[in-house]
């Protein structure tokens, strides 16, 4: 597919193939967010995994200390005083069977999904409608709680679910285009670290075979890992 003049002349800007250190990197991916729109930066990481071994399947969650600059709507599945502390909490939809029903009709106009632990039967029905589309609530990443007042306040804050995809790369966003370049580095330092500590140890040879970052309609900047891990102590 032929690309836009604008994508175009952001190559010029830069060596696609050079790996630059953090600080520089975020500074260059900010001059090519040219969008008329504050563009999402994004990380891309392909670690040295194979994510068919369960061992290896990486999966958690990251508090982005800056935050996401996201408003997410955030969906919990409860009932009685904890659908109340739920709503109190900041949830946009609360329910139970009459949430499931809506979502088996086809809706699906949020970007999380928290349950408690006993409206699991109802939600494990959703499987197929929200497993594909990484929505399924999982223990793992936090989204199983009766913690909800805890949960939906960090999720709603910047806590993010990270899990490594079939050919093993994460991706996950780092923060806004409007984002000043130290905000971007804090929240990219912090991603890293916590990916750093989810090593297996069945991982062979180099961890971060690749990174990059990139704004949303803007190609990817290749990052310098080793730089990366200097700067994080690892």
């Amino acid at each position: 597919m032929a690309k836009s003049k604008r994508y175009a002349e952001t190559l010029e800007k830069f060596d696609r193939e050079k790996l630059y250190e953090p600080k520089e990197a975020f500074g260059l991916v900010k001059e090519l967010a040219t969008a008329n729109f504050d563009e999402t930066i994004e990380l891309s990481a392909r670690l040295g995994v194979d994510p068919k071994h369960a061992d290896q399947n990486i999966r958690g969650t990251v508090v982005l200390p800056e935050g996401t600059g996201q408003e997410i709507t955030l969906i919990v599945f409860a009932k009685g005083e904890k659908a109340k502390e739920a709503e109190e909490a900041g949830a946009d939809f609360v329910g139970g069977e009459e949430l499931a029903e809506k979502i088996e009709g086809g809706w699906l106009d949020f970007d999380l999904a928290i349950a408690t632990p006993d409206m699991m039967s109802v939600v494990g029905r959703l499987g197929r409608v929200l497993g594909p589309k990484g929505l399924m609530p999982n223990p793992k990443a936090g989204t199983v709680t009766f913690e909800l007042e805890k949960a939906v306040a960090e999720f709603k804050a910047g806590k993010l679910e990270y899990r490594v995809d079939k050919t093993g790369i994460v991706h996950l966003p780092i923060g806004k285009s409007s984002f000043t370049e130290e905000e971007l580095l804090n929240n990219y330092h912090k991603i890293m670290d916590t990916l750093a500590k989810e090593r297996p140890a069945a991982a062979k040879g180099k961890f971060f075979r690749s990174l990059a970052i990139s704004p949303t309609m803007g190609p990817g900047v290749k990052v310098d890992s080793a730089a990366t891990m200097s700067f994080i102590g690892r």
